[in-house]
């Protein structure tokens, strides 16, 4: 069996377990992906499958290269593209729907996180700032950056303000609260990276 999914993030909502208790949920579509190539270990050294996401709109004008590589598996040609690790059988252009998840098991969701663009080590890096008096002169800065006489630099690594978020993140071991075959739909309790419409990657625990 295939060990996940590739999907996109549909938005969140919430819903009451079997005590009453509100559960906040993140809505996946996930799936149907389809097999575009088989990775085996005596031809590329791992096992895997090349997953692409089927989805309602087709690709514009796709190059006549990125054509050829979905003729094997006679697929059409699917905008994302992922790696799956699988042990067992499967052959090119085979689907792979949501009911391969099943409610209750916990899975692991990755996927690139909501760009903040440009912050301070206050936000960036949860630095505790200066005193909030009015005479103090250090409300939000950064403090120390190195010493003087040596190493006279600032070391590799050191944190500072920066570009803050857009970075490849997983959130692990989330439950399936729900998984709808009918409507390709993965509800999992918790949150997941990226805005609404973000392509994530589901995988079991």
């Amino acid at each position: 069996m295939v060990s996940g999914l590739i999907g996109r993030k549909v938005g969140m909502t919430q819903a009451y377990d079997a005590a009453g208790n509100a559960v906040p949920l993140t809505v996946i579509k996930a799936g149907p992906c389809t097999v575009v190539q088989l990775k085996t270990k005596a031809k590329d050294g791992y096992d895997a499958l090349q997953m692409g996401l089927v989805e309602e709109r087709p690709v514009k004008k796709p190059t006549k290269a990125r054509q050829g590589h979905f003729v094997k598996s006679g697929s059409p040609v699917l905008r994302v593209l992922r790696e799956i690790a699988f042990e067992g059988q499967a052959k090119e252009g085979e689907q792979f729907f949501v009911d391969v998840f099943k409610a209750g098991e916990k899975v692991h969701v990755t996927g690139t996180s909501k760009g903040k663009g440009f912050a301070g080590v206050v936000k960036r890096h949860h630095f505790a700032g200066g005193d909030a008096a009015h005479g103090s002169m250090f409300h939000r800065a950064p403090g120390s950056i190195g010493a003087s006489s040596y190493p006279s630099r600032v070391v590799r690594g050191l944190r500072m303000g920066g570009r803050m978020g857009g970075d490849r993140v997983t959130v692990r071991n989330l439950k399936v609260f729900e998984a709808d075959r009918e409507n390709n739909l993965l509800m999992v309790e918790g949150a997941v990276p990226g805005p609404k419409g973000a392509y994530v990657l589901i995988t079991k625990a």
